[in-house]
Parts: structure tokens; C-alpha cells; sequence
């Protein structure tokens, strides 16, 4: 049985972090206190049939901040789940959306169930009666609170809920604004399911792009010669070492429950992939080196680790065998207070995770506008761009008697799509942060980690949010 005081941890911890960070701001307290605070908690009962008897399912939706409309969070299917971990998860949306300049509160949901035990009916049945519990309290809606996939969920749940909201809502005209991370058909938007493991990607990229930084930790900038570590082969693990291996990066490492396989030469992430839907398990990877236990992966040699997994997975028991430079946390609170201390200590840079893994949110902020639009991004606009520009070369060809290659002119010519115009606002979202982020770190040199900065930053524009409301004189 999980111990009491670990359950009831998680929320602490961001609580902790976030007074580290209030001691830098001129807030007075009672504002911080309003804005540290979850301001709906929502658990409940629902039973559903199984074979001849009934089951009982806890679940939660917390509502962390309403300083914004609608509340925005996703839904976590875990036997694991508890009502701190929701409430800590929808803390962190709050500030993740300020951090990213996405205008929503923070919100959170947990099932608590072990997927790999029901079947797909069942699910459903749960997923729905899920979303009717929410209606019938007024905690899901477009302009109230929109759920999103987390851990253990996906654009099949997603559909589900988005089909029971609309049944429930007949001729609301936003309603598939309800949720996000849907499928394409149910107007879900391009580039959304590799969104936060590419934010994760563009967030490293960053912080290795700054010369001034690396030197201080001795390492070279750029990802060229970096060698990276993931944790988790999930769908953001599994994206994040897919795009840092696009932008240059060796990864030589992977880690999963089963175990951990490392290569300093480095592995295919892809073949790694398939080798363990054939084999079930990522060990027995031609060339690795196996590792039962899945954190000794974690302390082999590299310079990058992006744990992509749970919460918690490096304490102040297990940090100093971590050899990396940088954590880029793709996972929720996968580090606690007491362990980045002493990773800062030992000369380490944490990317935190309410910015590296802000990508999912920043593209569900698309796919919601998006809804409420009804037009998909680029329609309006994609054709025309193409034919001006296709009028622009011929004109140029004309005046100069020369004639552009046809594999140039298809690059020039070409109007945007929207999977294009998603990934371009999204590394746009998270260069902009990062900087800004850095910037509050250089100028505040006490904040003295990425975290504490990240957090400056979002107490600061959140108390604006509520001063503008008028809920604070």
C-alpha cells in the first residue's frame, strides 16, 4: 500500500517551489495566497457494470484558477492517481499557461483505473459517464473548462467526450470546443499528438544554443555533439528523442518499466520502437547494453536526460548518480525541490517541466481557437498564398530571362499548411519563453534556477490577470 505522505506530496512540492519564487515578487501575500490556492476540487463516485455486478471508480476534475476562462487541463487514467496529484497537476497548468502566454486557467482530471484491465467498451462507459459527472456540475465546457489526453488517455477518449458533450448540448455551436487532443475527423488539429515531445525538443535546443550558459557547465553549444538519455518511449518520450535526433542530438539511451538499454554510439529510436512492439519490452535491443532496473539506464554517461515518464523520479536519495548536465523534464514533477537543489549544487541546469512541456497546451490553445473559428488554419489563405507567389516567380523569370529550378520553385511557391503553421507557432511559443524565462533568471541572479525564474514570471502575470479582474483592489 502507497504511503500516506508520499500521496500528499506532489501538491507540496509545487507549493514549495512557487514560495521559493514569491519571495522575488512584491505581490502582497493574500494575492499569492489566492493565486497558490486550488480553487475548485471536485471528487466523485460513478458505478459501471462489470459482467454480472458493479464497479465503483473514483474520480477527480480540479479547477486550480479561474484568473482565465476557460480552465484548461488533461484527464489521467492511472490505478495511481490520487487527489493531491490532480491538484498539483492542475497548479502547474496554471502557471504553464502563464509561462507560454496561453490565455487559460489551470485545471486537472484523474480517473483512477488501470487501463490495461478493461476493455474498450468498458472505457468507454467510463469515459462518458465520466463526462456527464462534469456537465452535470458545470465543469467541462468551451468556455468553462476544457479537458485535454494526460497520461493513460488519448483521441479516442477524447472523442468520446467531445460526442457525449455535444449529445448533452444539442445546437451549442462551439461545442467541440469542449476538449482537445481530438481526432482529425472530429476537427482535432494537425500536429497535436507529437506537440509536447517537440516542445520538449525546441526547449533543449534553446537552452543549448546559449554559448554563455553551456560554458559555465562545460559543455559546447548546440545539439550537434550532445548525448541524450529519454525516459519513457510513451507518446512524448517517444517524440522527444524523435525530434532532438532530427535537430542533431546522439540519443544513447532509453528507459521504460521493463528496464533501460544504452548505446554510446547511439540507438534508432524508431527500430527501438518497433523491436518492442514485436518483443513486448525495449531490452534485448541488438547492440545495447540491458538494464533490469530501469533507473540504472538513467545514471549512465550522457550530458542530456529527459525524464518523459511520472512524477518523482529523481529524490535527493538518487541525484548524485546522475552524470547529465541538464534535465529537461518532459514529464510533470519528475524532480523534487530537495534533488534540484542539489543538482544545482553540482553545477546542473533543470529545463523545468511548466515550461519544457508546455508544447501540449500550446497547441491545444490552437485546436480550441481552431473550434471556435471553425475554419482549419492555412484554409483561407494557403491557395492564394501559392498562386501569388507562383505570379510573383513567373513575373521574375519574365524581367531577369531566368529560369528558377523546379525543386526551388516548389519550395518558394507553396502556401503554408496547417501542420506547418502549428509546428511554426509553437517554436515560436517556445523561443519566446525560453528567453524570457533566462532573462528573469540574468536580471534576478538570486532566482539562480530556470524554475524559480519560470515561476517569477507566472505570479507576476497572473496577479496582473486578477488586479485587471478587479478581484484584487
Amino acid at each position: 500500500m502507497a504511503n500516506l505522505a508520499d500521496e500528499n506530496k506532489f501538491f507540496a512540492d509545487v507549493c514549495k517551489n512557487f514560495d521559493s519564487a514569491a519571495q522575488f515578487t512584491n505581490h502582497p501575500e493574500g494575492l499569492l495566497n489566492q493565486i497558490k490556492a486550488c480553487n475548485s476540487v471536485y471528487r466523485f463516485q460513478f458505478p459501471i457494470r462489470r459482467g454480472n455486478g458493479f464497479e465503483v471508480i473514483d474520480a477527480w476534475r480540479v479547477e486550480h484558477s479561474h484568473h482565465m476562462s476557460p480552465t484548461k487541463g488533461g484527464i489521467r487514467y492511472s490505478e495511481m492517481v490520487n487527489e493531491d496529484e490532480v491538484m498539483a497537476l492542475a497548479a502547474l497548468m496554471t502557471y504553464k499557461c502563464a509561462i507560454v502566454n496561453v490565455p487559460f486557467g489551470g485545471a486537472k482530471g484523474g480517473i483512477k483505473i488501470n487501463t490495461k484491465q478493461y476493455s474498450v467498451a468498458e472505457l468507454e462507459t467510463i469515459t462518458r459517464r465520466y463526462t456527464t459527472e462534469l456537465i452535470k456540475k458545470n465543469f467541462i465546457g468551451p468556455g468553462i473548462d476544457v479537458p485535454a489526453p494526460d497520461y493513460g488517455s488519448g483521441e479516442r477518449e477524447m472523442s468520446w467526450i467531445a460526442d457525449t458533450y455535444m449529445t448533452m448540448n444539442p445546437g451549442q455551436l462551439d461545442a467541440l470546443g469542449c476538449v482537445t487532443g481530438k481526432p482529425i475527423a472530429l476537427h482535432g488539429i494537425r500536429g497535436r499528438k507529437e506537440a509536447t515531445g517537440r516542445g520538449v525538443a525546441y526547449a533543449v535546443r534553446e537552452c543549448v544554443d546559449v554559448a554563455e550558459d553551456m560554458a559555465k557547465i562545460g559543455l559546447k553549444a548546440g545539439l550537434g555533439d550532445k548525448r541524450v538519455i529519454v525516459q519513457g518511449l510513451g507518446n512524448v518520450g517517444y517524440h522527444s528523442a524523435k525530434f532532438l535526433s532530427e535537430f542533431g542530438a546522439t540519443i544513447v539511451g532509453l528507459c521504460e518499466y521493463e528496464g533501460a538499454i544504452y548505446n554510446p554510439n547511439g540507438l534508432n529510436v524508431d527500430e527501438v520502437f518497433a523491436h518492442r512492439k514485436n518483443t513486448g519490452s525495449i531490452l534485448g535491443f541488438p547492440g545495447a547494453q540491458d538494464f533490469k532496473n530501469s533507473m540504472e539506464g538513467l545514471e549512465q554517461d550522457c550530458d542530456i536526460i529527459v525524464p518523459a515518464a511520472l512524477e518523482n523520479q529523481f529524490t535527493e536519495h538518487n541525484i548524485r548518480n546522475i552524470k547529465a548536465k541538464i534535465i529537461a523534464e518532459g514529464a510533470n514533477g519528475p524532480t523534487t525541490p530537495e534533488a534540484e537543489a542539489i543538482f544545482t549544487e553540482m553545477g546542473g541546469i533543470i529545463i523545468p517541466d511548466m515550461y519544457c512541456n508546455a508544447g501540449g497546451v500550446t497547441v491545444s490553445y490552437f485546436e480550441w481557437l481552431k473550434n471556435l473559428s471553425h475554419v482549419a488554419f492555412g484554409r483561407m489563405e494557403n491557395r492564394y498564398a501559392a498562386n501569388s507567389n507562383a505570379n510573383l516567380i513567373a513575373t521574375l523569370e519574365n524581367l531577369t530571362g531566368k529560369t528558377i529550378l523546379p525543386e526551388h520553385r516548389l519550395m518558394i511557391v507553396k502556401g503554408a499548411s496547417e501542420m506547418e503553421l502549428v509546428n511554426s507557432g509553437l517554436e515560436d511559443t517556445m523561443i519566446h519563453s525560453y528567453h524570457e524565462i533566462r532573462e528573469t533568471r540574468m536580471n534576478k541572479p538570486a532566482t539562480q534556477t530556470l524554475r524559480t525564474a519560470a515561476f517569477v514570471n507566472s505570479i507576476d502575470k497572473i496577479a496582473v490577470s486578477y488586479m485587471n479582474l478587479g478581484v484584487w483592489p
